[in-house]
């Protein structure tokens, strides 16, 4: 009979389990669990805090400015009332302003993770597990996006692309800028994660689970489907954790650059923008949106590099 540490010892983990404990011993990735999950569910039912806090993003708080527009008191206007203080000559609630503008920016870092992962995903699976002339085709096609400078591409191809969305009728004004950058990030995005997913199904095809289906007769689409789509997941989720930060503080550069959503539909980067005007006047309108925005990317950032080393099989246990 063995004894209760031993059956401990030789009970065996499955990969899950490996994987949580894993996670659980990194310091950092439950509180930044818990402050990622947080934020999201604020932004989620942001109107319900509207509601609940008495506070709303279009409505303007005039009793709190004197006849010049400057707020009355110190600190940006921040009471009870107003927990992040008010919008400098305008009134608006700042925390309103900003659970407004985060869920623009979480759509717009949302929807480009989305469509970057499904592009990403089905040329790495067909170059991966075809080869041959397709691979030679993705591969090249993935090569001439790599080749070009993003940055400058984006700044390019702004007035020329939001123009010819806002002419087709598929959006207008800031609904084309939003297009705009949900389809410039995948555009750009999705060659990094092909080449990630490329290089697990080359080593997943040779697998004996995936030779002995196509000795069973399975299709393509089964074998695609049912054994190699599985074993990819882990690079999937670790993209993901790492690019939706990487959106939400593109979103904020480009906004604030005058190339993405203007005013006077708000998102962080339209409100750090806006901010700056009164740096020297108010400086507590710059730094909270500012501290918050940087506050998010390390938030999920430093969640993604927890995911990285739990899902890593080569890691501690």
């Amino acid at each position: 009979m063995f004894s209760k540490e031993a059956e401990q010892k030789i009970t065996g983990h499955s990969p899950r389990e490996l994987a949580w404990r894993r996670f659980k011993s990194n310091k950092v990735a439950i509180p930044a669990l818990v402050i990622a999950v947080f934020v999201s569910l604020a932004v989620i039912v942001a109107p319900v805090i509207y509601s609940w806090m008495g506070i709303d993003p279009e409505a303007r708080d005039l009793e709190a400015l004197d006849d010049r527009g400057e707020i009355i008191g110190d600190s940006g206007g921040i009471s009870w009332r107003h927990p992040f203080g008010i919008v400098p000559g305008i009134g608006y609630d700042t925390l309103a302003r900003m659970l407004f503008g985060a869920r623009v920016s979480f759509l717009i870092a949302l929807a480009a993770t989305f469509v970057t992962v499904v592009l990403g995903l089905l040329f790495g699976i067909l170059g991966g597990y075809f080869r041959g002339r397709v691979d030679g085709v993705i591969g090249r096609f993935t090569d001439f996006l790599l080749a070009f400078p993003q940055f400058f591409m984006i700044l390019a191809l702004s007035a020329p692309l939001v123009d010819r969305i806002q002419r087709s009728g598929i959006a207008h004004d800031n609904e084309a800028r939003i297009l705009y950058l949900i389809l410039i990030f995948s555009v750009f995005g999705w060659p990094y994660l092909s080449r990630i997913v490329r290089s697990q199904v080359i080593s997943i095809r040779e697998r004996d689970f995936v030779m002995s289906a196509r000795a069973l007769g399975a299709s393509n689409t089964r074998i695609l489907m049912k054994e190699v789509l599985p074993n990819v997941w882990t690079p999937i989720i670790i993209f993901v954790s790492l690019s939706l930060p990487g959106y939400l503080g593109a979103e904020a550069v480009f906004s604030y650059l005058g190339i993405g959503v203007q005013p006077p539909t708000p998102t962080l980067g339209v409100i750090i923008a806006d901010s700056t005007h009164y740096m020297l006047n108010d400086a507590t309108y710059f730094f909270i949106p500012s501290l918050t925005l940087i506050l998010l990317v390390l938030v999920f950032n430093l969640l993604g590099d927890a995911l990285r080393d739990a899902l890593d099989p080569k890691s501690e246990t």
